[in-house]
């Protein structure tokens, strides 16, 4: 059975072109290609940048925020109370007035105090001011080196300035020593994402950015196996350029430098919207969608590929519309960015 499935799985006819199979690229003296197996690597590099993140947070971000005089709210602890304590675990965090009164009869307090005590013990969860800090001094790091590594291993390619040249001799395409490190380093980061979402901050947009990150896996996972290796260097480099200037304008914003703060998210807007709502989708996917019709007929892969790209893209369009959100309240108030 197990056989039977990845034979299936593995079928040529899935994820390359009609003229192509998997023998076709198979390494030779002068050309080597990725395979399914380098992806295996993907989770120690994981684990490691979670040792990295845990040793930059501790040695590095905690001391920069010592210094800035960054500290955490001091916020009232809930009382004891095993009833409530039992409902905001099981049940809701945030109870209807219905259930308010139901408990304000258990308990024997009024609804007032029951009202108090949840508002207290929500904020008990929220995390404070400092671990922000730190993971959006991390994320900014890493946004600035994963950027400025993509930019060496992409700035005497061709197909940088000419993105025909992207499907030139596809899908047989030699992998470089700087692709390898380059994929396996972004990879490893949203894995590790994945493998901390239980210990980070938990944003408004928790489920999109789930979402976001396994469709981001899944994307470079497969435009690997594929040999979509060229293409996928320039979708992490145009993701990369914009969310460096965010988590910076939160690194900042916190320190409660909001001159630099505000700045850089002007910045960080201009650039998000020019990425990703105008060279996102009517360069990169304009490329993957047109320009591979010329060499070879559509096939499962070459549709399966633009369908990540598109869900990445409806994606960006969300947040687009969340930015122009804080953009409107930044413009018509007093206090900015913060």
């Amino acid at each position: 059975m197990f056989q039977v499935v990845s034979e299936w799985l593995w079928w040529d006819r899935l994820w390359l072109p009609g003229n192509v199979s998997w023998s076709d690229l198979e390494d030779s003296d002068d050309r080597v290609y990725a395979k399914a197996s380098h992806l295996y690597a993907t989770l120690p590099c994981a684990f490691c940048l979670l040792l990295v993140r845990y040793t930059f947070e501790r040695y590095f971000a905690t001391p920069l925020a010592n210094a800035w005089g960054i500290k955490d709210k001091v916020r009232l602890t809930a009382e004891q109370n095993p009833v409530l304590e039992k409902y905001f675990c099981s049940q809701a965090r945030n109870p209807s007035q219905f259930d308010v009164r139901s408990l304000s009869k258990k308990t024997g307090w009024s609804e007032r105090k029951v009202e108090i005590w949840f508002r207290r013990r929500r904020n008990q969860e929220r995390p404070g001011l400092r671990k922000r800090f730190c993971e959006a001094s991390w994320r900014c790091v890493f946004y600035l080196f994963a950027f400025c590594g993509g930019i060496v291993a992409l700035y005497d390619k061709p197909w940088l300035y000419n993105l025909k040249e992207v499907w030139a001799e596809f899908p047989k395409q030699s992998m470089l020593p700087s692709q390898y490190w380059y994929y396996h380093l972004e990879m490893g980061f949203y894995l590790s994402l994945l493998l901390s979402l239980t210990f980070d901050v938990k944003r408004k947009d928790f489920k999109e950015q789930v979402i976001h990150h396994i469709a981001t896996m899944t994307l470079l996972g497969f435009s690997w196996v594929s040999n979509y290796i060229r293409i996928g260097t320039l979708v992490m480099a145009v993701h990369d350029s914009s969310d460096i200037l965010l988590e910076g304008a939160k690194v900042f914003n916190y320190a409660k430098r909001y001159q630099i703060s505000n700045a850089m998210f002007v910045a960080f807007t201009a650039v998000f919207m020019v990425t990703r709502l105008v060279f996102f989708p009517f360069w990169l996917i304009h490329c993957t969608w047109v320009y591979p019709l010329d060499r070879f007929e559509p096939f499962f892969g070459y549709y399966f590929f633009n369908l990540m790209l598109m869900v990445l893209q409806i994606l960006h369009v969300y947040w687009a519309f969340l930015i122009s959100r804080m953009v409107y309240k930044f413009i018509f108030s007093t206090v900015g960015f913060h």
